[in-house]
């Protein structure tokens, strides 16, 4: 075996030793899932057992597990597409119309990202009070808020890289500025929608702490579920739930992840790599 093989074939022999353990615990929870309760807390652990899905039956009878489902996906959804679309605008403003503090003003949007949640969720608690936005509409708008500044960000740097002779050509030929937008430049950023849309998904999707404090009982999600569900009626950790529950959690956002992966490279590099898609 010539020596650049070698190197080769011991690089990928590496990284798939390090996928794999980073892949361990979700294949723990997985099987875990499908695990009768004393099979779970089994020592030795036990890897060859008889499968059964009565964990994820009882997990789905639950009365707010299916809401929780619910809630999780319209939030996360919804408020993603809303942000997609506010920054999609406004990316395309501060690429093609040159303010004199453009840098300066993406810095303090991108900020707001920058600040931990615990630093201002008393004054959010409080203005949601004042406006009794501790509902569904008030959720939304929050994780619609916090989703922008990211995806701005990103958008910027794939708008950025579309010449300004597509829009020019598209003026010469009679074409609006909507129809520009919409039209010539929309389809050659779309890698970078993908990677937004995936990204602040995946945000939303694992909210826990605005969702515990603000929410309601209209708005409380998986995360929340996990929290509240952790431990049974008799005082001990409900692993058979956990698992389960986890097990549905995971699945969203790893078909997501699986099925958009070379749009998130893409968008972790903000567009620098956009002709390789």
């Amino acid at each position: 075996m010539q020596p650049t093989r070698a190197r080769t074939a011991v690089y990928y022999l590496i990284l798939w030793l390090v996928a794999i353990l980073f892949f361990l615990p979700v294949f723990w929870i997985l099987m875990a899932s499908f695990k009768t309760p004393n099979d779970i807390l089994a020592v030795p652990p036990k890897f060859i057992f008889q499968p059964t899905l009565s964990n994820i039956i009882d997990m789905l009878s639950r009365p707010n597990t299916v809401p929780y489902f619910i809630n999780s996906l319209y939030l996360s959804i919804t408020s993603v597409s809303l942000a997609i679309v506010v920054s999609f605008l406004a990316a395309y403003a501060l690429s093609r119309y040159k303010f004199r503090a453009t840098n300066f003003l993406m810095f303090l949007i991108l900020s707001t990202r920058m600040v931990p949640a615990a630093a201002f969720v008393v004054p959010i608690f409080q203005m949601f009070n004042a406006f009794q936005w501790r509902n569904q509409f008030g959720v939304l708008m929050l994780y619609t808020m916090f989703s922008i500044p990211f995806s701005l960000w990103i958008l910027k740097g794939f708008i950025d890289g579309v010449s300004t002779r597509y829009d020019e050509t598209g003026f010469v030929n009679g074409a609006s500025r909507l129809h520009v937008m919409f039209r010539v430049v929309l389809p050659q950023v779309r890698p970078g929608l993908i990677a937004a849309f995936i990204f602040n998904l995946i945000f939303v999707w694992n909210e826990f702490l605005l969702n515990f404090i603000l929410g309601g009982p209209g708005t409380q999600m998986i995360p929340y579920a996990l929290a509240v569900g952790l431990v049974s009626a008799g005082g001990n950790i409900d692993w058979a739930f956990v698992a389960s529950l986890s097990t549905g959690y995971v699945l969203l956002p790893t078909v997501m992840i699986f099925l958009f992966q070379k749009y998130l490279l893409v968008g972790m590099t903000f567009g620098t790599v956009r002709g390789e898609v």
